[in-house]
């Protein structure tokens, strides 16, 4: 039997593509920009950042018109769905099927209630969005409601870009106006978690916490522990490396919360309430390598996946030598997961590496003098779909914005689709090729 997926593959390009470029030409559209009609490039870049729920921006979200703004929002909206989400309900829906190889792409992402449930599995997803979204906004307004205007419209924008895990913000320096106020921080912290764990992994903690399941699946388990893992490593770290940094003369529950929201912001929100340029080297690389690791699968963040960072930690720790698998809580972790991983990283440090270096070669080209690490922290933050930025993308010539769109698109959709293996030439074979001996 042949097996195609090319159409399903070209499908979800296409559907991004199509959303991005109908964001940029309204985004170019005069009336949009506060300070003039806005350049084609800047209107494609930002449609691009709101679509792959990046943040990165070359112009001020503040100097958008209300008519702009609003089309940033449902742009992140759309892009925050989740593209597994976006995949499930275009090929299941229209086609009232799934066909094997969509079948078995989206249940990687999603886990097996994919498989057999899609329609529900859309509807949940939907539904959850939006109560969270609902919740995150009436807290906002709490704050908002006295001290900026349109506080309504702010709060909702605010809820989604963090529960998207967009970073977007209407505010010129982001959020770095409530660094000290726990209300702000706390429920933007809850909502780039709510939205970076993987709706699958709402489910389940809503099933465990009604009583309809007597423990939590592994994956639940496997992201929930990692996440919480690395945010509160993150926060350690960061309130060592900055106690006497950029958070010297706050108190030690002004560091605490500090420390604690740059931990949880590389998790592909792009929020900061600090600005990035101000932290020390070592709080730099830190936060590279939690935006390069992201969030988790089928969430609204980007990056390789906790569970992919997990997968190869137990990997490097537990393999034990002439064993096929990895044991770990009672089941094995199967070798094709770990191929898979080890795939995911490499294809994802090559991307951040090649386009560092074009970018590099573009700048240098035009006269610009930029720094290497500046410019691996830009693509990192674009390739893991975060936002957070080093003050470099704004001022970069137009080929490299152009590069940095690239990177977002293939960070967001590049590892679904654009680089799924060419399944429809494999063949099963009878007869195995002798070992390769390989020194390691």
């Amino acid at each position: 039997m042949r097996i195609r997926i090319g159409r399903d593959r070209i499908f979800i390009l296409v559907f991004f593509v199509s959303l991005i470029l109908v964001g940029s030409f309204a985004l170019s559209i005069p009336g949009m920009f506060l300070d003039g009609r806005l350049s084609y490039v800047d209107a494609l870049f930002t449609s691009t950042s709101a679509v792959c729920v990046t943040g990165l921006i070359t112009v001020d979200t503040a100097r958008f018109s209300l008519a702009g703004q609003s089309v940033i929002l449902a742009l992140i909206q759309a892009g925050g769905l989740g593209i597994i989400t976006l995949a499930t309900f275009f090929i299941a829906i229209p086609r009232r099927r799934i066909s094997i190889v969509s079948r078995g792409m989206i249940s990687d992402y999603a886990i097996s209630e994919v498989e057999h449930q899609p329609k529900t599995i859309v509807k949940a997803i939907v539904k959850y969005t939006l109560v969270f979204e609902a919740i995150g906004a009436l807290i906002y307004y709490l704050r908002f409601s006295s001290s900026v205007p349109r506080p309504g419209f702010v709060s909702v924008f605010h809820a989604v870009s963090a529960f998207c895990n967009a970073g977007f913000s209407t505010f010129t320096t982001s959020l770095e106006a409530y660094v000290f106020d726990p209300l702000v921080s706390l429920n933007t912290i809850w909502l780039i978690v709510s939205g970076g764990i993987g709706f699958i992994v709402i489910k389940d903690v809503r099933n465990f916490a009604l009583g309809k399941k007597h423990r939590l699946s592994t994956h639940s388990s496997v992201v929930l522990g990692t996440s919480a893992a690395l945010i509160l490593f993150g926060t350690i770290c960061f309130l060592l490396l900055e106690y006497r940094g950029i958070m010297r003369g706050f108190t030690l529950p002004q560091k605490l919360l500090a420390s604690f929201f740059q931990a949880a912001t590389p998790r592909t929100a792009g929020f900061d309430t600090l600005p990035q340029a101000s932290f020390g080297q070592g709080s730099r690389m830190l936060t590279m390598i939690l935006m390069f690791i992201g969030a988790s699968p089928a969430s609204t963040g980007g990056g390789v996946k906790t569970s992919t960072f997990f997968i190869l930690v137990m990997t490097a720790f537990r393999y034990k030598e002439k064993s096929e698998h990895i044991a770990f809580g009672g089941r094995n972790i199967q070798p094709s997961l770990v191929f898979k991983a080890v795939g995911v990283v490499i294809k994802g440090s090559i991307i951040v590496l090649t386009i560092s270096a074009l970018i590099l070669l573009v700048e240098s080209a035009h006269g610009a003098a930029i720094g290497m690490a500046e410019c691996v922290f830009e693509t990192i933050s674009a390739f893991g779909t975060v936002g957070l930025s080093l003050g470099l993308t704004s001022s970069l010539h137009p080929a490299s914005k152009l590069l940095i769109v690239v990177t977002m698109f293939v960070g967001r959709v590049g590892l679904f689709a654009i680089a799924l293996p060419k399944t429809d030439r494999d063949v099963e074979g009878y007869a195995g090729l002798p070992s390769a001996d390989i020194m390691i």
